[in-house]
């Protein structure tokens, strides 16, 4: 007799309901609802009726013709950004390397990989404290030793200028977010084909080769990975220069950046959140076209070039079906 079986796939949406929930309370209304009073005029401590201006886009005019403190802020997470990846991504590429070599063999890599990954568990509040206290004027560790040994006269004041502070900065998002750029790209590594590797070294190919004509071909999707979520999180920098140096963006706005300002607009004195708002879909806007441009640059071009023929083929095998 036939068996009458049991469908368990209504159990699968069951379970899914309360992500589905919190999702949709607490993700998906506060973007939408963020995205509408971008247009309004909503804004002080205790808001009035909510009314759309009569130019609904004025807000995003302003920010962007009017705002120099906003166009500061693109610029400096622009920078901030930049020098941080770049020598987080060559060193992540060197660490992962030089752990997968089967050639090397390292010992010890499970404690290598764990203190090199550290900086990124400790909290960001942690680490700026840190930092503030080593950079810290006239008295800071820093200073002392530059002091002890003759490099400086004087106490520098790292955290007043402009130069420095940047790049205290930048070397703190570096160090924090390294580690965790080398554990992603570890496991890329050890997922390609280790049949590749051994081809390779059959035909004498050395280190370097293999690393530039086998292991970066293959982490392709890998890099594109790190790279949409290491620029999301730049756009996104906050804590470290809103702790950093008080008060955040400081010294002059040299580390204002875009989620400090939108703070700052939103949160302190002024309370205009329509221009918060407008600020946040301008970044997204920003996130979404840079996304859509690492996409375009690193796909496959072997690939897309087998379907525009594959889809040639197909129309003209349509066409002459229509011809006969």
């Amino acid at each position: 007799m036939r068996r009458k079986g049991v469908n368990y796939s209504k159990y699968g949406y069951i379970f899914s309901l309360p992500f589905i929930f919190a999702f949709l309370v607490f993700s998906l209304y506060p973007i939408l609802y963020t995205a509408a009073i971008g247009f309004t005029n909503l804004q002080g401590l205790i808001p009035k009726p909510i009314q759309i201006l009569d130019d609904p886009f004025q807000n995003f005019k302003d920010l962007i013709y009017h705002n120099v403190a906003f166009r500061t802020s693109l610029s400096n997470t622009a920078l901030l950004w930049i020098a941080n990846f770049i020598p987080q991504i060559v060193l992540a590429l060197l660490l992962a390397a030089w752990f997968t070599n089967q050639r090397l063999r390292i010992r010890g890599q499970g404690a290598f990989k764990v203190l090199l990954y550290m900086p990124n568990i400790i909290t960001a509040s942690t680490i700026a404290v840190l930092f503030s206290t080593l950079f810290a004027y006239p008295m800071g560790p820093v200073n002392s030793f530059f002091e002890l040994m003759g490099w400086s006269d004087e106490p520098i004041l790292f955290l007043q200028d402009k130069t420095t502070a940047r790049g205290i900065v930048s070397f703190i998002q570096f160090w924090m977010w390294y580690g965790n750029t080398m554990i992603i790209l570890v496991a890329g590594v050890m997922g390609i084909n280790p049949a590749l590797f051994e081809s390779a070294a059959m035909d004498g190919a050395n280190g370097f080769q293999t690393f530039f004509r086998i292991t970066l071909p293959s982490l392709r999707t890998i890099l594109l990975y790190v790279l949409i979520v290491s620029m999301i999180g730049g756009l996104q920098m906050f804590d470290i220069p809103q702790l950093f140096i008080a008060p955040g963006g400081g010294p002059d706005n040299a580390t204002l950046t875009t989620s400090v300002f939108i703070y700052g607009q939103a949160f302190k004195g002024s309370y205009l959140y329509n221009r918060a708002a407008a600020a946040s879909m301008i970044m997204f806007l920003i996130a979404a076209v840079l996304s859509a441009a690492l996409f375009y640059a690193m796909r496959d071009r072997d690939a897309a070039r087998i379907r525009k023929e594959e889809k040639k083929l197909r129309k003209a095998a349509k066409a002459a079906a229509r011809g006969a």
